[in-house]
């Protein structure tokens, strides 16, 4: 007994089935869409940015310095961040220049909005002791910083961020397509 052959649209229905499956299950565990809301991260990323984020490609030990990379703020809300503070720095401003472990780093990304006005600084003197309860990033913590220091609700104000906090790496602004941006670091 010969079987019927159900056709070449079966074929194309289960085939688009699948994909369909594939990229919620992607979507789901391997890459996420975000869009920016708000400007804590100005200059590098606007109010309406649509970025990937690596959900599982990287692990923890791969967040470096100044990766940009989503967390979980609370149980509504994500925000985007820059990474400034590891586990074991230190960490200090002043006159606007950022100090770790008590050397000097730049960060080309604030150029844009450095020294708005004569005589304001873009990101005012602390160090961690001033804005936190230890002198130095305890151990599966992050201290992170928006990029618009005088907008950004940061590390300054609620303290460290813990990994299991962090939902992944920013890989990718996608939207819009004339800002298609793959490096964040200013570099």
């Amino acid at each position: 007994m010969e079987k019927k052959r159900k056709g070449p649209l079966f074929d194309w229905f289960k085939a688009g089935i699948i994909g369909f499956v594939l990229f919620l299950l992607i979507r789901a565990f391997f890459f996420s869409s975000y869009e920016v809301d708000g400007k804590s991260m100005q200059p590098t990323l606007q109010d309406g940015n649509k970025l990937v984020v690596n959900k599982i490609g990287y692990q923890m030990k791969d967040i470096q310095r100044f990766d940009v990379i989503v967390f979980h703020a609370n149980s509504k809300e994500d925000y985007v961040k820059r990474v400034i503070g590891l586990p074991g720095d230190t960490i200090g401003y002043k006159n606007d220049q950022l100090y770790i472990k008590g050397v000097r780093y730049a960060e080309p990304y604030l150029q844009r909005f450095k020294h708005p006005f004569p005589g304001q600084l873009l990101t005012g003197d602390f160090t961690l002791k001033d804005v936190t309860d230890t002198n130095t990033v305890p151990k599966g913590k992050l201290f992170v910083m928006g990029d618009n220091r005088l907008e950004s609700m940061d590390s300054r104000h609620f303290g460290y961020i813990s990994y299991k906090q962090v939902v992944g790496k920013v890989d990718m602004r996608y939207w819009p397509i004339r800002e298609f941006n793959l490096n964040f670091k200013g570099n």
